[in-house]
């Protein structure tokens, strides 16, 4: 076997141009499938990067008809109010409910204006509640607290100069949110989240007053009691707010969501269209493997000579089969290896570009279980390739093949 290794290895060597060039087949496709693989797991890391919530035990409730480009309650139809928040809060499963109002904005610094987006910040124990579940913490300067009326913390992307202000923003600023005066005490460490690293916080009061949002309420999250209650929970919210809206049954103009269900579904159509996009790429492979076939058959009538002369050696059928058979599994392996190369380096180029371009961070690990069954599935295929070819090397007739 040791010997045979050889002689395929050396015979590979010194491989024409026409060789060489059966493995584009294998090589694009192979780098196909490790590219797209690989794109695929950093587009789901970015897209569950953009939820930027930690909790487990959390229920988000909004009104139906939300816009697809924005926050929770931009388009509603009929947005949620403070009516339906307090019915839902007497609910016994329910630990907790708290108001999100994200209105559209104005902020003016350093004479330029960007538009985005507000989030109030509650005061008391329901201030540290939402801290922890959006990971707040700040880079520089502090998180608001109660009593700072006339006071914002920023997203990440107003210190790294990310918005347009051409300057970045740092803790003393000053800024004009909405048109008033504000004093910027504190700016939040990069989520990875391109909503909330683009956010304007400001304490619940000030923002009501500023806006003007009145009763309505774009988000109600409901802390529940504990994960096992989930269900239940939802069940009940459910219900609660088919009576408080005066709907029926499959007439919902609302939205209760776990972070779960909505990953969940995010990540089965990426999955889904990830796998459409590998079948698409494996057509390259196929094309690979009938290259191989091709160029081993040429080779099996290239070299008859060299196959009389082994069997007259004392050569078997057997290993003859498995000279050529070895060959063209190791002719795969080689468009494999250099497939895999470079698929990781498209993969990782491609996820870099992503999660810049969303302004998440985004940090892709090797998968040793794609790189494996990359490099196995090509020598097989060669292998398998070559069979035909290596049967009919295994034939030949040594006098006919010396003559040959």
């Amino acid at each position: 076997m040791k010997n045979i290794f050889g002689l395929a290895f050396g015979n590979l060597k010194h491989r024409g141009i026409r060789s060489w060039l059966t493995l584009i087949g294998i090589f694009i496709g192979i780098t196909a499938v490790v590219s797209l693989i690989s794109l695929g797991e950093g587009l789901k890391l970015a897209v569950n990067s953009q939820f930027g919530i930690s909790s487990t035990e959390l229920i988000s409730v909004r009104a139906g008809g939300v816009s697809a480009f924005g926050p929770p309650g931009l388009g509603d139809a009929k947005p949620l109010t403070i009516r339906d928040l307090n019915e839902i809060e007497k609910i016994s499963s329910v630990k907790r409910v708290v108001r999100r109002n994200i209105p559209p904005s104005k902020l003016e610094f350093n004479d330029l204006t960007v538009f985005g987006f507000s989030i109030n910040i509650p005061d008391g124990q329901d201030r540290k509640f939402v801290y922890d579940i959006l990971s707040l913490t700040t880079v520089e300067g502090r998180l608001l607290k109660d009593g700072d009326n006339n006071k914002v913390m920023l997203g990440y992307n107003f210190y790294s100069n990310s918005v347009g202000l051409e300057k970045s923003i740092r803790p003393g600023n000053k800024i004009l949110l909405q048109g008033k005066s504000f004093d910027v005490v504190g700016i939040t460490k990069k989520t990875g989240s391109f909503i909330f690293d683009n956010m304007v916080y400001v304490n619940e009061e000030p923002l009501k007053d500023l806006i003007g949002y009145g009763d309505e309420v774009d988000l109600i999250a409901v802390q529940v009691k504990s994960v096992d209650l989930m269900e239940r929970a939802k069940i009940d919210i459910e219900k609660v707010l088919r009576r408080t809206r005066d709907v029926k049954i499959g007439e919902e103009d609302f939205e209760v969501s776990t972070p779960q269900a909505a990953l969940e579904t995010v990540n089965s159509v990426l999955g889904g269209v990830q796998t459409f996009i590998v079948i698409i790429a494996a057509l390259s492979i196929i094309v690979g493997a009938l290259g191989i076939v091709n160029t081993m058959t040429t080779s099996v009538l290239e070299r008859r000579r060299e196959i009389g002369i082994m069997k007259s050696v004392g050569a078997t059928n057997y290993h003859i089969f498995l000279q050529f058979f070895i060959e063209s599994g190791l002719l795969g392996l080689v468009g494999g290896i250099v497939g895999v190369i470079l698929g990781i380096g498209i993969g990782f180029v491609g996820t870099l570009a992503i999660g810049n371009f969303i302004g998440a961070e985004i940090k892709l690990k090797l998968n040793i279980l794609l790189i494996a069954s990359s490099l196995v599935g090509s020598f097989v295929i060669g292998a398998v390739a070559g069979i035909v070819p290596a049967l009919k090397a295994a034939k030949e007739k040594p006098v006919e093949a010396l003559r040959g």
